[in-house]
């Protein structure tokens, strides 16, 4: 992980209330695959004194008049403390992680988003994008950054992909801004000579990714839920159509989706036919609030115990987590 504050190229509204953000901060485009993310502060407390406030922010602050001397004073050492109730936080986006949590908590919170795309650059590294949909302050922040603004980072995060060397056919299943990571692994593996169909729903036409933007090879199968686009129905409707033919199964989206798409990988593969299983990757959505591990709140259950989403994930097997 590496920290910067990362300067904004380019900032343009996609789709409906989607926003592509270009930002350019090297050290933490290197390390980056698709599924993994970044965490940004969502707020206006810009540097002042170069990348050494960086470094500052992440310090315990100065110690107080009574800390390293026994604590509080003595008259506050004696009121019991007082529970003010849980933090306010905003309903989550629709996935982790463009995903990953793009609307929720206060503005002091970073926001964990999912590496979008790279570009590289004329000194040899790489620019990186990141697709959100506005949905709280934190979002409604990042779209109105301009070009040259600066937003301090933290990154690259979490487990990414793991496409393996033997698959040759890849099936992508995206629910609304869970697109976002699926788009950069759909570019990497078409231009890698892997055929990828990548199937992606929303509730209408004007939620769904440009299919235009997408390499010519991928093939884009669209759903919606009025039926403005595409088969009328939900994404896991299709997944039936096309699991026989992938070789690994790649999805992101709420978690609502992840249930369903165990539902319709349980019917047809069946329970204990564990020689006829594919590998089924998800990204998981959770609130992260710190995004490394220290906080645990992103603990989740799995087979495998308590796992926190942030370390451990966000990628993990389907049936590891929705069984």
């Amino acid at each position: 992980m590496r920290i910067a504050w990362a300067t904004v190229i380019e900032s343009e509204r996609l789709y409906a209330d989607t926003w592509v953000l270009w930002l350019r901060a090297p050290e933490v485009a290197r390390g980056a695959v698709p599924g993994r993310f970044l965490m940004l502060r969502c707020h206006d407390a810009a540097p002042s004194n170069g990348e050494g406030n960086v470094a500052a922010t992440f310090r315990s602050p100065l110690p107080g008049p009574h800390e390293g001397r026994g604590g509080l004073p003595p008259e506050a050492a004696r009121r019991p403390p007082v529970w003010a109730g849980p933090p306010a936080v905003e309903k989550p986006a629709s996935t982790p992680i463009g995903h990953i949590g793009t609307g929720y908590g206060p503005p002091m919170l970073p926001r964990p988003m999912s590496y979008h795309r790279l570009r590289p650059t004329q000194g040899g590294g790489h620019d990186f994008a990141i697709l959100f949909e506005v949905i709280g302050r934190g979002t409604q922040w990042l779209s109105r950054r301009q070009t040259g603004d600066r937003i301090f980072v933290y990154g690259p995060l979490g487990r990414g992909y793991a496409v393996r060397r033997g698959a040759g056919n890849l099936l992508l299943v995206a629910g609304g801004i869970g697109v976002a990571p699926l788009v950069w692994l759909a570019d990497e593996q078409v231009a890698r000579g892997r055929h990828v169909t990548l199937i992606q729903g929303a509730r209408s036409a004007d939620g769904l990714f440009p299919a235009h933007l997408l390499a010519p090879e991928v093939e884009v199968v669209a759903v919606t839920e009025d039926g403005s686009l595409g088969r009328r129905g939900l994404v896991t409707d299709l997944v039936p159509d096309y699991l026989s033919w992938a070789d690994q199964v790649f999805a992101c989206g709420p978690n609502a989706m992840f249930s369903a798409l165990a539902e319709v990988v349980r019917r047809i593969e069946g329970e204990g036919a564990r020689r006829r299983r594919k590998s089924v990757q998800v990204l998981l959505e959770e609130v992260m609030p710190c995004g490394t591990g220290i906080c645990y709140g992103c603990g989740i259950m799995t087979r495998r115990g308590v796992r926190l989403v942030c370390k451990d994930g966000p990628r993990f097997e389907l049936r590891d987590v929705f069984w």
